[in-house]
């Protein structure tokens, strides 16, 4: 992870996410799983392009599966946007650095 990222836990998944002021983009990952490894870069690439715009922090599932059950994470790589302290948006899978941009710009757009 780089500085742009956050690592979410059970113990700041509050404060970082659900009392956020900020537009969150949380990655729901795991060390095992091959896609969730293949986007890391790309998600952290965003996270420096986009600082200051939206917040962006990653949650291992292995570690805190509390969280990923409260919110229905299934299936790993999941990207969920957060606005709020509600989740606006999830898409799941390995997706294009050009969806990533669409998907979370779309909600950038709607929070201004």
């Amino acid at each position: 992870m780089n500085e742009h990222v956050r690592e979410l836990t059970t113990e700041n998944w509050d404060q970082e996410v659900l009392a956020s002021k900020d537009v969150v983009l949380v990655d729901f990952w795991a060390e095992w799983c091959a896609p969730c490894r293949m986007i890391a870069p790309m998600v952290e690439a965003f996270a420096a392009a986009n600082a200051g715009k939206v917040k962006v922090g990653k949650l291992n599932v292995d570690d805190h599966g509390e969280i990923a059950g409260r919110y229905g994470i299934r299936s790993i790589p999941s990207l969920l946007l957060f606005r709020g302290g509600q989740v606006v948006d999830q898409r799941v899978g390995a997706i294009p650095q050009a969806e990533l941009a669409r998907f979370v710009g779309a909600q950038l757009t709607a929070a201004v």
